[in-house]
């Protein structure tokens, strides 16, 4: 797709448009938010391609765009946003992909960050003996049947009835923690069979929990409606729905091209889809629902874990410590939502894919403590870098169906990486930077140098510049637990 790099035309601050005339199969137009150098980027791994065959996907609503992190995926790439009709669009599971609602939750607190320097190795020792990392089937708890049936209907309310929490969370995570789901007959065993043995667990990959302090604030209003106070201690944990949500997309991937690959005309087999009413699409939809469920309600518990985990570490209770959750947001999902196209207000399945919701100030779906600001924009860096709180804004609002980026975005392969740091104590080395790094694999962390991802502060940058989300808070790390 090098070819296309001429075509693209800068319409206003990293905001790159290319016209649906630039390839005769594009139904509308794509845009790319970036600087001059992540479009590059994006041109030399094929991610470009992969946003230019969305735009020739049928009923596209408005145009298939990609957010700064872009970088390439399986179907859509990473950073990669569509919209559909809610009563007759199409659902794709390549606009999802398989770690349905990988996301992000951020806890902030009232613990300086020079008084926790002094328990910061014992809590990371006691995070990585306490919670299942890696490709494991070990978890915090393993569930029988109907208990974990029970989560997938329920989501966060079923953990804090039954496991602990604050039910009072719930106005702070997306969609309340809980989508709905009432057809367990729709999963297959194998999922449930992976899922129910890795509830509360954090994977691998760039699945993390860390320590991080408030390094600056930008928006000092903002930010104390967030709880973020300069210097003092914050905890972010990523991870989704484990081996459970891969096994759903991997089961529904395998219906649509059974069912419906033969009779699409497609450049890419991955961007295989069904109509939201079809059965398949229908099934898709609630299986989704249930995986996004499992990955919030394993969110929760990993909160309560390292909570317990910090108020043991620190001799105080969670509400000395000031530790309450900020947000939780999903960013491999896709969701029924109502927005503004052309002047009037339409239900749209809205696809994000590696992408994150950025709801403007006002918004009614906002916690009522977040009407005034918008909605908190999580973006963490690399294990080794800053990362950041934003905010949604109407200009988000209007441009991106009400999305922003997710993260920093992969630079490098996990195998370039591997390569790039071969002969390198990839741990030693963050710590002579002032980082605790806890892993139980060396591999993975060679995996995860800061290296392999992009320049956090490039992906702000062109976030902020093009309007779809402002600067908050930036945050660095102080110790980090990988997967």
């Amino acid at each position: 797709m090098n070819y296309l790099a001429g075509r693209f035309e800068e319409i206003a601050p990293c905001r790159w448009r290319l016209g649906r005339d630039a390839d005769r199969a594009m139904a509308a137009d794509a845009e790319v938010f970036a600087t001059r150098d992540i479009l590059q980027q994006a041109l030399a791994d094929d991610s470009i391609a992969q946003v230019v065959n969305v735009a020739c996907l049928p009923g596209l609503v408005g145009r298939s765009l990609a957010m700064p992190d872009i970088h390439h995926g399986y179907g859509f790439c990473i950073g990669g946003v569509a919209a559909f009709p809610a009563a007759d669009g199409i659902v794709l599971p390549g606009g999802v992909g398989y770690d349905i609602n990988c996301g992000v939750r951020l806890l902030s607190s009232s613990i300086p960050a020079a008084d926790f320097a002094a328990a910061a190795e014992g809590v990371g020792h006691a995070i990585l003996q306490r919670i299942p990392t890696g490709l494991t089937q070990r978890s915090l708890y393993r569930l029988g049947r109907k208990e974990f049936q029970r989560v997938l209907a329920g989501g966060v309310g079923e953990i804090v009835r039954n496991f602990g929490g604050d039910a009072g969370d719930r106005e702070f995570i997306e969609s309340g923690g809980c989508l709905p789901f009432d057809s367990p007959a729709i999963i297959s065993p194998k999922a449930c069979q992976r899922g129910s043995s890795q509830l509360g667990s954090l994977g691998s990959g760039n699945h993390f929990i860390e320590v991080q302090a408030v390094e600056e604030v930008f928006d000092a209003p903002a930010a104390r409606l967030f709880g973020l106070q300069p210097d003092h201690v914050v905890v972010m944990i990523h991870t989704g729905s484990r081996g459970f949500g891969h096994q759903v997309a991997s089961d529904y991937i395998e219906t649509f091209r059974k069912r419906n690959l033969g009779r699409q005309k497609l450049r890419d087999p991955q961007l295989v889809h069904a109509a939201v009413g079809s059965a398949e699409g229908r099934n898709y939809l609630q299986a989704l629902n249930a995986a996004s469920n499992f990955a919030w309600a394993n969110r929760q518990l990993l909160q309560e874990e390292v909570v317990d985990i910090l108020e043991k570490a620190l001799s105080m209770g969670r509400e000395r410590l000031g530790l309450r959750l900020l947000y939780d947001q999903a960013h491999n999902i896709a969701k029924f939502e109502t927005h503004e196209v052309e002047g009037r207000k339409v239900e749209l399945l809205v696809h994000r894919k590696g992408a994150t919701r950025a709801f403007p100030p006002g918004h009614p779906d906002l916690a009522s403590p977040y009407r005034a600001v918008g909605q908190p924009v999580i973006i963490p860096g690399s294990m080794g870098s800053s990362s950041y709180v934003l905010r949604g804004t109407a200009r988000a609002a209007a441009l991106t169906f009400a999305s922003s980026a997710h993260g920093a975005g992969r630079r490098l392969s996990r195998h370039q990486a591997v390569k790039a740091a071969a002969r390198e104590d990839v741990s030693q080395r963050l710590r002579n930077k002032g980082i605790l790094v806890f892993s139980l694999s060396s591999q993975g962390l060679k995996e995860e140098i800061p290296e392999a991802y992009k320049d956090i502060d490039d992906v702000v940058t062109a976030t902020v510049a093009a309007g779809i989300s402002e600067r908050v808070a930036r945050l660095r790390p102080l110790l980090v637990v990988k997967g």
